[in-house]
């Protein structure tokens, strides 16, 4: 992955030469030179040494690190060898896992830095090769057969899973209109197809979490610093994730020379925390809420976007800013609390598999694995065509860590104060990342069709322009297939752009996974049928009577899904 230091190579060199070459022997390499004093020199001269002023970088490290590597004991020089090894590993991994080239650069400087101080030759330039002049007609030829890659943000090329899944998924968002990369580091843009997506989760969610018990409501974006540090392992847990407000204006920079700049005069007394999540913001409140037994069960659940800040991210699974829900529950009992955990689990299990088509797994963290302050953690799981097991959802058993922090009780019915128990569980935009990789394939994105913004997709081929009779039939054909696919409660699209060819109308909904395509054109109309072609599941095409459309549709969707 990374260059082997620069060694001295040396063929035939008079005494002279070696005591010279030894001067210079960090970052030094001599191609085979003439046993001339002449020729010699001449190599000397042309060494990256001399020559290659571009890279100061790699010889101030050079000289930086020159002095201390003779210094170093055994024992510090096989700590460094086994801290190379590790950065090495992570940066192979990080690029299996199709980490950017900006985000990237960090790691090989810290990488570079390292093999500096246990050799500074490691670090020392490259001599550059010239590279041959290529025929003009032969360049030409390379770059028309050179396969598009994932770099070529215009491309519409999807790598191949078996080749590389990482990339492979990175290409599906990007090719279907998922989602794009944001301005802010470790944040994306969810574009209005992937959006779409994240809708029919919520909607779907937002009745179970009804239908449980639970109300809607909304807490602040940013949470008082105190706050986080009255629960201990919550506070542990977070820390590094946390993004901090200090001041609550900005102000131009006296000097000029940094444009705007937070006014000093303007520090806050508490620094706020943009929420990683909103435990200690909605047990502050149920302080006040929660009086007496007959408060309770209290439930609370808020549609949210949270900050936790990444330093790997990735599209949906991970990602400094993401999209959930967040549910957050109390109780006055142990086992209100633990049933209530556990229902919620239960809820969002039989959502991915009934609306995702994602089998899950549900199962109990391990303690390293808990959520912080909690006592259990309950999650489920699925298993990804790569083999990957993607925590898709978790419910947390709090017991009353939040309840003591906050100093939440209440009166029960013997007049007795007693601790509140807790609960709280989320899914988030991951979901989207699973069913991504769950379902898809080389060609693009495949949608269940519970889940798909677009059920059916009708492209209607135009007759000839001067044929006014048959346009009126195809517009009349037309009306009432749509008709009858949506009173079997169907979401159909009309795809008529007549500035795109028939074709890439085609290729263009397979790709973002519509499941059904429907075809009609007039000698379709004038045999009274049209034809159906499925996403997956069926490899040819299907003519289907007109009379039969919808019918035929809900049944074939429902097979699918």
């Amino acid at each position: 992955m990374f260059p082997r230091p620069n060694h001295l190579i040396g063929l035939t060199i008079m005494a002279s030469t070696l005591a010279m070459s030894r001067a210079f022997q960090f970052g030094t390499r001599l191609a085979a030179v003439s046993s001339s004093r002449t020729r010699a020199s001449q190599v000397m001269i042309r060494s990256p040494m001399f020559i290659n002023s571009d890279s100061s970088k790699a010889r101030t490290l050079s000289r930086r690190f020159m002095s201390t590597a003779a210094s170093l004991t055994d024992e510090q020089k096989l700590e460094l060898e086994d801290k190379i090894k590790q950065k090495g590993d992570e940066i192979r991994t990080l690029k299996d896992d199709g980490i950017s080239k900006d985000d990237l650069k960090p790691h090989v400087a810290e990488l570079l830095e390292l093999k500096a101080q246990l050799d500074p030759s490691s670090v020392a330039p490259k001599k550059k090769k010239q590279q041959q002049q290529q025929p003009k007609k032969k360049k030409q030829n390379q770059q028309q057969n050179q396969k598009p890659t994932n770099d070529d943000a215009e491309s519409d090329y999807i790598t191949p899973r078996a080749e590389n899944y990482s990339r492979w998924y990175n290409d599906i968002i990007r090719v279907c209109d998922l989602a794009d990369d944001s301005p802010v580091r470790g944040c994306m843009v969810i574009k209005p197809w992937g959006m779409s997506l994240w809708d029919s989760i919520k909607n779907d969610l937002d009745a179970r979490i009804k239908e449980h018990g639970a109300e809607n409501a909304y807490f602040p974006l940013l949470i008082p610093k105190s706050f986080l540090e009255k629960e201990a392992e919550h506070v542990d847990g977070f820390a590094k994730e946390c993004a901090v407000v200090t001041h609550h204006r900005l102000t131009a920079d006296p000097s000029g020379e940094q444009g705007l700049i937070a006014d000093p005069e303007a520090e806050l007394e508490d620094p706020l925390i943009i929420r990683p999540t909103s435990e200690t913001m909605i047990w502050h409140m149920f302080k006040k809420w929660i009086v007496s037994h007959r408060d309770l069960p209290l439930k609370m659940n808020q549609w949210a976007n949270v900050m936790r800040w990444e330093m790997r991210t990735r599209p949906f699974l991970r990602t400094s800013e993401f999209l959930w829900q967040e549910g957050h529950t109390a109780h006055a009992t142990y086992e209100g609390a633990l049933e209530d955990s556990k229902d919620m689990l239960t809820q969002y299990a039989d959502m991915c598999e009934k609306l995702l088509a994602i089998p899950v797994v549900k199962g109990a963290k391990s303690p390293s694995e808990r959520f912080a302050g909690a006592e259990e953690t309950f999650t489920i799981e699925a298993l990804m065509q790569n083999g990957w097991a993607l925590q898709s959802g978790t419910s947390h058993f709090l017991g009353q860590s939040f309840g003591k922090a906050f100093d939440v009780t209440f009166q029960d019915k013997d007049g007795k104060q007693q601790d509140v128990w807790g609960t709280s569980w989320g899914v988030s935009t991951r979901l989207l990342g699973a069913l991504i990789m769950t379902h898809s394939d080389d060609a693009g994105l495949v949608l269940p069709p519970r889940v798909a913004p677009v059920q059916v997709v009708v492209v209607p081929i135009p007759p000839k322009k001067n044929d006014e009779e048959g346009k009126v039939a195809l517009n009349d054909a037309l009306d009432n297939l749509v008709a009858d696919l949506k009173s079997k409660g169907l979401k159909v699209k009309v795809d008529d752009r007549d500035y795109v060819r028939n074709g890439a109308k085609y290729f263009e909904w397979e790709r973002k996974g519509v499941p059904l395509r429907i075809e009609l054109g007039p000698r379709d109309v004038k045999g009274g049928v049209c034809v159906f072609k499925y996403r997956v599941g069926s490899e040819g095409k299907e003519t289907v009577n007109l009379d039969e459309v919808g019918t035929k549709a809900a049944e074939g969707l429902d097979n699918l899904q």
